[in-house]
């Protein structure tokens, strides 16, 4: 292995030395039944965060609803990791998951508060744009779409926290 094929950046000493290639080949055989999407309207800066999560919390897979374009920058290059799959139509994104459970989080009316909601296993957990949220669109494609209870005065918490919030909420009823 030449020294330029290894990956220095930010990674467990599992993984210090080896290729990016040979990490995620690991990691996929370690990947959990979840998955995440976003929405992708506004080419959203946040969308590396929830990446980046995703990674760190080892899903199986990364949707990309609409714009193709994202912002990589907060993603850390976790996305090298990752299997990121571009929907350009809400329609391919529901044809390309297909028998799993597409669960929306947002804060809208009607949502269910996550203390109280079971997550089914093999589900995709669906962002929006930071500041519009879900389109009606993707709401409607959603079997539920799920809120994160807050308790200050701001109307919602910033899209790559609510994700990492999520994805633990997921963990905590599967894998810890």
């Amino acid at each position: 292995m030449q020294p330029d094929e290894l990956d220095t950046r930010n990674v467990t000493d599992e993984f210090k030395g080896m290729s990016v290639e040979a990490i995620k080949a690991e990691l996929d055989t370690r990947r959990y039944p979840v998955e995440i999407a976003i929405e992708n309207l506004e080419r959203d800066f946040n969308a590396g965060t929830i990446v980046r999560n995703a990674n760190a919390f080892n899903v199986r897979a990364v949707h990309i609803v609409g714009r193709r374009q994202w912002n990589k920058r907060g993603a850390m290059a976790t996305d090298h990791y990752m299997n990121v799959y571009y929907h350009p139509t809400i329609q391919e994104f529901i044809l390309a998951t297909a028998g799993k459970h597409i669960i929306g989080i947002d804060n809208i009316e009607g949502s269910v508060p996550l203390h109280s909601f079971t997550y089914p296993e093999n589900a995709v957990l669906v962002f929006g744009s930071e500041g519009p949220g879900l389109s009606q669109q993707m709401i409607e494609t959603c079997e539920a779409i799920v809120a994160i209870e807050q308790f200050g005065s701001t109307r919602s918490v910033n899209v790559g926290v609510a994700s990492g919030i999520a994805l633990y909420s997921w963990f905590q009823q599967f894998a810890l």
